[in-house]
């Protein structure tokens, strides 16, 4: 073999070698980061790089104007979310979206693309668009490094601000709570929990209490009560006649649950009426537990505490001194002490 051909085949094997040889890893001067916010059962994540003010003149200058950005540095900036939501009134589908902008002095475009895996917007198409919508800038304090945060928490929705040097863009996230719990209750409900009476019991009153997807309701009650008759679904079942308006069919049906009820059944029943602010019927059903079970502490801390939040202090004072002569549980004990001398 020609020298130079020798020459040749070992500059190609160091090349060659260079080319696949492990990269060690350095930091990046924009540090990646990413925030989670649940909203109900969904979980919306943002992955993002944060680069650095540093001095700079960002918007108009290294941000060009009228010109789609990245929303962030390095890789795309990604939401996820694991259940459809709604961005501003408009209705996106569950999964990972690259988001990216196109910044103005006056109004922003915000975009969600199909596209999540590139290099930042370099290799941005508009043909991958998902969902596009105008948003309005505002004036905000100094960050230095961009930053995504989720403010304005409610049960069922969430604004999203992107803040960088002294601006913040924002958008607001809802879901629809109530059929994402039911749909994952229809799935968990074909697995182990569909053969018990409490789950179907559980899935009932989640949608009794926030008078929602009742005719599921209705089905899953009515399977709990034939897995196993008892006053917690009576019970359930009783509060969703009433929804419907059948008082005296409903009625009929609490008579049947108390008749089976237990102290702490009849108990929890009351606290359930103090959750929906039913306070008076609270009162009634905590007295028939004081009535059926006097030899109970707890029968009297408990209307005694219903007393207290209707506002009545004086029958609250008397109910919870009976509860403090029985009890022998010293942690109790001082508890009630402290409840009396907040009465007093």
């Amino acid at each position: 073999m020609k020298p130079s051909a020798i020459l040749l085949l070992v500059l190609s094997f160091v090349f060659l070698t260079a080319a696949n040889a492990q990269q060690l890893r350095f930091p990046r001067e924009s540090q990646a980061a990413s925030v989670t916010q649940r909203i109900g059962l969904t979980d919306i994540t943002i992955s993002y790089s944060r680069p650095a003010v540093k001095g700079r003149e960002i918007w108009g200058k290294l941000v060009p104007y009228n010109q789609v950005w990245r929303a962030g540095a390095n890789e795309n900036t990604t939401i996820k979310f694991t259940d459809d939501v709604t961005i501003n009134g408009n209705k996106l589908a569950a999964g990972t979206y690259g988001i990216h902008t196109i910044p103005s002095e006056q109004e922003w475009t915000l975009i969600f693309s199909k596209q999540f895996t590139a290099w930042g917007s370099f290799f941005y198409d508009e043909k991958e668009d998902v969902l596009r919508m105008k948003v309005t800038p505002v004036k905000a304090s100094h960050t230095e490094h961009l930053e995504y945060s989720f403010t304005d928490v409610t049960p069922n929705s969430a604004m999203v601000n992107l803040n960088w040097e002294q601006l913040s863009i924002p958008f607001n996230i809802e879901v629809d709570v109530h059929s994402v719990v039911v749909n994952n209750f229809k799935k968990e409900l074909i697995g182990a929990p569909g053969f018990q009476w409490l789950p179907y019991n559980q899935a009932a009153n989640y949608c009794v209490i926030n008078k929602t997807h009742l005719d599921e309701a209705k089905a899953w009650v009515d399977k709990s009560i034939g897995i196993n008759k008892n006053y917690t679904n009576l019970t359930t079942k009783a509060r969703l006649l009433e929804l419907a308006g059948n008082n005296s069919e409903a009625d009929e049906l609490k008579t049947a649950a108390f008749k089976i009820a237990t102290e702490a059944e009849i108990n929890t029943y009351g606290y359930q009426l103090l959750a929906e602010k039913k306070i008076d019927e609270a009162i009634e059903i905590f007295k028939k537990n004081v009535k059926d079970y006097p030899g109970s502490w707890n029968t009297y801390d408990s209307l005694g505490e219903a007393y207290m939040i209707k506002g009545d202090k004086k029958l609250a004072h008397k109910y919870y001194s009976t509860a403090l002569e029985m009890v022998t549980d010293e942690q109790t004990r001082t508890r009630i002490r402290n409840t009396l001398k907040q009465l007093q």
